[in-house]
């Protein structure tokens, strides 16, 4: 397989749609066609950038940002819950 390369802009504007727009980063990496796991790292080093440079949110913006990753991570709980669930039946 080979490494497919993106323009700074074409990333930018991903990490936009993903941090902004109603649907989770994985779906917006699915409906860019996208790699999920390069997303998370856009997003996750944009984040890093924003805060070393000292350029704060919108208290709207943080907002939507900080709902979204609750929900994200509530939709993480649920799918750890139904794993352990499954693997004590297992061992049951």
């Amino acid at each position: 397989m080979s490494k497919r390369s993106y323009t700074k802009q074409f990333k930018l504007n991903a990490v936009r749609l993903a941090i902004e727009g109603e649907e989770s980063t994985a779906q917006t990496a699915i409906n860019l066609g996208i790699n999920q796991g390069s997303l998370y790292q856009w997003v996750a080093k944009y984040r890093s950038e924003v805060m070393q440079s000292g350029v704060n949110l919108s208290p709207d913006e943080e907002i939507k940002q900080l709902r979204k990753e609750v929900s994200r991570l509530r939709q993480e709980r649920e799918i750890l819950k139904k794993a352990a669930a499954y693997f004590a039946k297992l061992q049951a």
